[in-house]
């Protein structure tokens, strides 16, 4: 299997960076809807940690995926999709990307406003002061950013969808 992007086929690793992104996404985001839903005590403390570990991997796989995308160009439609439909693909994959950061960043500063320090894997942070009232900004977007994210992934899966039984033109071949 080729490492790089071809003219029709996604390569090696922009389809690792893309399967498990969503692999990661589709268990992350209802584990964080379980947590919510738990009281205060130290299970919930070491769940958390996971959930904010694996959400700062989520953030960097979604950051090398871009500078691998930026290096590497994206395969060319075989077809010749109307302008809507590719203006439409284009703004939802750009949304995806900026839900997941969004997501990542705003759930790193609400930990770090409640005071808490946070392992980067390379590096270990924290704040010197607390900020509650920014703490419960931080949550709110991290939350409506989740919503955004399970929307647009239904969009993306659903435009999957459509191109393969519908269109019939294969485009799920690039990917997988």
């Amino acid at each position: 299997m080729q490492v790089f992007n071809s003219f029709s086929k996604y390569g090696l690793l922009a389809k690792l960076f893309h399967w498990i992104t969503f692999v990661i996404l589709i268990l992350q985001i209802p584990f964080g809807f379980y947590l919510v839903g738990l009281e205060f005590s130290d299970l919930r403390i070491d769940l958390e940690n996971i959930h904010i570990l694996v959400g700062i991997i989520i953030f960097y796989i979604t950051l090398f995926r871009l500078i691998w995308k930026f290096f590497n160009s994206s395969p060319t439609d075989g077809k010749s999709f109307f302008k809507g439909q590719v203006i439409i693909a284009k703004v939802n994959h750009f949304l995806l990307y900026l839900s997941i950061f969004t997501i990542t960043i705003s759930g790193v500063l609400k930990k770090l406003y409640m005071g808490e320090e946070l392992n980067f894997l390379f590096f270990r942070y924290g704040f010197d002061k607390d900020n509650f009232q920014l703490a419960d900004l931080y949550y709110e977007v991290h939350i409506y950013a989740n919503y955004l994210l399970i929307v647009l992934v239904a969009l993306h899966i659903l435009a999957v969808i459509v191109h393969h039984f519908v269109f019939k033109d294969k485009i799920l071949d690039k990917i997988t």
